[in-house]
């Protein structure tokens, strides 16, 4: 439900008189998020729709689509010609300072930035300062309702689930056959998908030995892909229910085929499950003391952990991502190293804490997802943390 008192509370308390949003073929799906626009909507000509600190939205459309906000609340204006549609937008911002959009300064995070530079220009040619919507795209995009938390925590169940089934089919081709591959283990886990109703973008990551090395493997394409004994594997999964709204469960665990796990592989474990665990800490100490806690802060605080470990070079992605009906949801995600993430953490939004040690001949990742309650109480979801690399021939 689109809100409009809600968002015009958060212009109030941010000092920032008005959000401008603005989409031309598909290119700001932020907005279209933010204007409930259909499912499947799309529009052929610019339209805008401005929301005020205070007072009544205005709707600027095309004369061949005078329509397509018709759903929203506010006073529409038509145009035809450019010279129309500027003086339209000069008119919605009049008087307005400071003005919110989809825009990052630098294009330091680059998954906000979705008003094309040209536009930015003509509403700053007419007085106003143009701020970036990140934190209200948090607030009104990522905030869950309780419904989509409970499907969240609904497919977490059959994503934990999923690795019990992985383990055990891997441990049981090992004792009969010697081998699986790695693509078979991948389709397993679909099957499980499959079995409880659940659905996904992609397969998920299975990954032998130094395949797992490669952060963004895609199953089955290493040069070597056989899984057997004495070997280390790393799987990475996400899945929601099918039901509209629903948010997606992100996991990553490692398993190290036979009866105990070699000292290389639990050093490097250790490391990545410290990284993560304090990453867990630092959102919960800053959510306890009631303090403004943004996702570079996050990322700056496992990684220091890897780095003060040595393996530094070795974790070459962000901490991790929000979670929300995409596995890389629109939220505020915990980075400082590939963007600057200076977007507040806010309650009831999700996200994952995914730490990683690629190295040539493995890799180590351990993911889990972090819901932050609306009273400020910190919930990782998907079942037990890992805290041990998972000894598949003793286990299963």
């Amino acid at each position: 439900m689109f809100d409009l008192s809600a968002i015009q509370s958060a212009l109030c308390e941010s000092g920032i008189q008005g959000w401008l949003l603005y989409d031309f073929r598909g290119n700001n799906v932020l907005a279209q998020r933010v204007l409930k626009m259909p499912h499947g909507f799309y529009a052929s000509r610019r339209y805008l729709y401005f929301i005020p600190a205070k007072g009544t939205p205005q709707k600027l459309v095309h004369r061949i689509e005078t329509d397509v906000l018709d759903h929203l609340p506010g006073d529409k204006t038509i145009y035809l010609r450019w010279q129309e549609l500027e003086a339209g937008i000069e008119a919605m911002v009049k008087g307005s300072s400071k003005v919110a959009m989809e825009y990052s300064p630098r294009n330091g995070n680059p998954y906000i930035s979705r008003v094309d530079a040209g536009t930015v220009e003509l509403v700053r040619s007419f007085g106003s300062e143009v701020v970036s919507s990140g934190d209200l795209i948090s607030m009104f995009e990522s905030v869950m309702t309780e419904e989509q938390l409970q499907s969240h925590l609904e497919a977490s169940k059959v994503t934990n689930a999923a690795y019990a089934r992985a383990w055990k089919f891997i441990a049981d081709r090992i004792r009969t056959t010697g081998a699986v591959e790695e693509s078979e283990v991948s389709d397993e886990i679909m099957r499980h998908f499959a079995e409880y109703d659940l659905t996904t973008y992609s397969p998920p990551i299975v990954g032998v030995d130094a395949n797992g090395g490669n952060p963004h493997y895609s199953t089955g394409t290493g040069a070597d892909t056989t899984i057997r004994e004495g070997r280390f594997v790393l799987i990475d999964l996400w899945a929601k229910k099918k039901t509209p709204g629903a948010c997606y469960s992100d996991l990553t665990r490692t398993g190290y085929v036979g009866t105990s796990v070699p000292e290389k592989y639990t050093k490097v474990f250790n490391v990545v499950a410290a990284a993560r665990d304090a990453g867990i800490a630092c959102v919960k100490a800053a959510f306890a003391e009631k303090r403004p806690i943004v996702g570079g802060e996050v990322d700056d605080a496992v990684r220091s952990v890897i780095e003060k470990a040595g393996y530094g070079e070795y974790f070459c992605h962000r901490t991790g991502h929000n979670l929300a009906q995409e596995v890389h949801g629109n939220g505020t995600h915990m980075d400082n190293l590939e963007t600057i993430e200076s977007r507040r953490i806010l309650p009831k939004t999700m996200f994952t804490i995914e730490p990683g040690i690629y190295l040539p001949e493995f890799g180590v990742r351990s993911e889990v997802d972090v819901y932050v309650h609306a009273d400020g109480q910190i919930e990782v979801t998907g079942g037990p943390i890992q805290t041990a690399v998972v000894a598949i021939l003793a286990d299963y």
